[in-house]
């Protein structure tokens, strides 16, 4: 078909098709969806590359096309067998939410609607949804919420933006961070004296970032942790005190609420009254744990985030929304524009309060409605089920702990505080990493590892209502086989 042909019965014909596809679509991910939630099968997807390109006829599909409802059906079943299964109780391994459906159902709407809502004009809905979705985030923290009104002779109130992932919500936060201590850099470059203080068990994005932005990777002072990888509060002074006779300056203190790889949190209280003694930046990587701030019984350990100058929050993590969905809030809106100084009047026509333009708070023009999905979940859930989500992972944990910690050749090196728990069985690193790779190559479980304190752990993130304690039994019998078989 030329584009002279295509016509208004062309494209009522192609929504028809549509349908057809998705509700036959829907059927087979029932399918999948009822398998996982048995336990049926491989509780992988994992393949080799090539026979996964083989069993799709990815190469065919590329170069001859002609595929519809009744082949995508197939061409699905076969897609889904390879996916990760996340609603397989018997997947314990990344920090990816299970989707839930109100927010799934955003995502689909997202996909054929399109609107990239960074200017209003052209996502105006989905805009309006975000300024919601950040004010009830910037409530949660403790933040006075943002308003429409730019007047210059009103307070700064905190502000928010929603970005596709932690990694690029850490790097604008640690953007606006730059601008403050060098408002010169945007236009002059970055002086060569700036510093960052991350712990060693920060996320990688972090020291990624510090890179990106120009401070190069000497910039970055290590912050010293205890065995577990928490900050020690008592030697921030001390590590301030390399800093500066380095000759440079503190641009940011960056914080883990929690860290990825163990899901302990720094103290971030003693941290912040820290960094506001020495005026230092604040920033909470809060891209896993800010969720317990909908939970009475597990906000505790955010204890002191309203401190912070710069917070993220994925809540493609514990919020159950699909990838990807991000927020980076600030606790000065006007920190955005000292951020970003570009000019596009292609894009801008000048701030008004009738309006919510964000393109000039993140490093992304082309922004899908992130928050349509937060808000839907919000909305078909409630905050309380939301927050009590939370609870019980957090608590299934605690008692997944407990199992773990009492079975003979297994030890666990802290109690968890959030979904994340760490654990070994016997002694040697080799085991652990042949260990978790035979279970994922062989389908049984999906679990990760991680290095603490120097030695090599298993590592469980538990994200699925279904996970319970005989999943966790039935693990620790698979994983002692397989090591008896090493």
């Amino acid at each position: 078909m030329t584009s002279s042909d295509y016509s208004k019965d062309t494209a009522l014909q192609q929504l028809a098709e549509f349908e057809e596809a998705a509700v036959r679509a829907l059927a087979v991910y029932r399918e999948h969806a009822e398998q996982c939630a048995h336990a049926d099968g491989r509780a992988t997807g994992w393949a080799p590359v090539s026979d996964i390109l083989e069993s799709l006829d990815a190469e065919q599909w590329i170069d001859q096309g002609g595929m519809n409802a009744e082949s995508f059906d197939e061409f699905l079943r076969t897609y889904l067998d390879h996916s990760v299964k996340f609603r397989d109780p018997r997947y314990m391994a990344h920090q990816v939410s299970v989707p839930d459906y109100p927010a799934a159902l955003g995502a689909l709407i997202n996909g054929v609607t399109n609107n990239p809502m960074a200017i209003y004009e052209m996502g105006s809905a989905a805009a309006s949804l975000e300024f919601a979705v950040i004010n009830w985030m910037l409530r949660k923290v403790g933040w006075p919420e943002q308003t429409l009104s730019q007047d210059p002779d009103v307070e700064p109130t905190a502000g928010g933006v929603m970005t596709h992932g932690g990694s690029l919500a850490n790097l604008t936060a640690l953007l606006a961070a730059r601008a403050r201590i060098a408002p010169d850099a945007w236009k002059q470059g970055v002086p060569g004296d700036l510093a960052v203080l991350v712990p060693a068990s920060s996320h990688y994005s972090n020291d990624r970032a510090v890179s990106i932005l120009g401070l190069g990777s000497d910039a970055v002072y290590k912050l010293e942790v205890d065995d577990f990888g928490v900050v020690r509060p008592d030697r921030l002074d001390d590590a301030l005190a390399r800093v500066k006779k380095d000759g440079r300056r503190c641009m940011a203190l960056i914080a883990n609420a929690c860290s990825t790889a163990t899901g302990l949190h720094d103290p971030l209280r003693l941290i912040g009254d820290f960094c506001a003694q020495h005026s230092i930046w604040f920033h909470a990587d809060a891209c896993h744990g800010a969720s317990a701030l909908m939970s009475p019984a597990q906000k505790h350990h955010l204890d002191g985030i309203e401190l912070a100058d710069s917070i993220v929050w994925d809540t493609h993590k514990m919020m159950q929304v699909p990838v990807l969905s991000a927020a980076v809030l600030l606790r000065d809106v006007t920190d955005f524009d000292r951020a970003f100084h570009q000019e596009a009047s292609y894009l801008a026509y000048g701030e008004s309060g009738d309006n919510y333009d964000t393109v000039m708070r993140t490093v992304e023009c082309t922004r899908s409605a992130m928050a349509f999905k937060v808000f839907l979940n919000l909305a078909w859930r409630g905050e309380q089920a939301l927050g009590e989500y939370v609870h019980q992972r957090y608590q299934a944990t605690q008692q997944f702990y407990d199992v773990i910690k009492n079975r003979p050749g297994f030890t666990c090196p802290y109690r968890p505080e959030t979904n994340i728990l760490c654990f070994r069985y016997g002694h040697d690193d080799r085991v652990q990493e042949r260990v978790r790779d035979h279970l994922m190559r062989s389908g049984q479980f999906h679990i990760t590892s991680t290095l603490l304190n120097q030695k090599r752990y298993l590592r469980l993130t538990v994200m699925n209502r279904l996970t319970d304690i005989d999943t966790v039994n039935r693990l620790l019998d698979a994983i002692e086989a397989s090591a008896a078989e090493l």
